[in-house]
């Protein structure tokens, strides 16, 4: 199912920007119709693809109490999420890391980054922006928006341990659609 807000699209021959993404989920996040339409599981996320701006890729997804993304990154998309209902956690790396070539890498201290967002609170981002997204609630399902230009050409998942992030998987766009 493909959902279309009303977007304001950049100016025509430009790509979205970070603010034009981030607008576009605040404005889509606010739809409250559209938010109640997206079904819920108990058991693991659901989504519906949306119709971004200006080409960009976007997202509804539903988080069940105690669910997560795990530790990932966009490749070359910059994005931007926002809740629309409940609360998400965002843990991040304030750490530019190298694009290709690793498989494992011990993090410095202090690059850690946790953001909690309530309903109506969200964050754009740059290329190579590792996080992972949690709905840490014991009981209530969270619904946030996302957007990402380009469209997203690949997702590198990592596992964790304390200071060490290892390169897991590279997931392509036919893996998830």
């Amino acid at each position: 199912m493909s959902v279309s807000p009303a977007p304001v699209s950049p100016a025509v021959g430009s790509a979205p920007t970070q603010a034009d993404l981030l607008d576009f989920v605040r404005r889509t996040a606010a739809d409250a119709e559209l938010i109640a339409s997206l079904p819920l599981d108990p058991e693991g996320r659901t989504w519906v693809r949306l119709q971004g701006p200006g080409g960009s890729e976007a997202w509804l997804i539903g988080w069940p109490p105690g669910t997560g993304t795990g530790w990932h990154d966009h490749a070359d998309s910059v994005g931007a999420f926002l809740t629309a209902s409940g609360v998400l956690k965002e843990n991040s790396l304030a750490a530019r890391l190298p694009t290709d070539g690793w498989k494992t890498l011990e993090l410095a201290e202090g690059v850690d980054r946790a953001r909690r967002l309530p309903a109506g609170e969200g964050r754009a981002f740059g290329h190579h922006h590792v996080h992972e997204v949690l709905n840490e609630s014991p009981d209530d399902h969270a619904i946030s928006v996302h957007a990402y230009y380009p469209p997203l050409p690949r997702i590198r998942r990592y596992s964790r341990t304390g200071q060490v992030l290892r390169l897991e998987q590279v997931e392509r766009p036919e893996d998830w659609q």
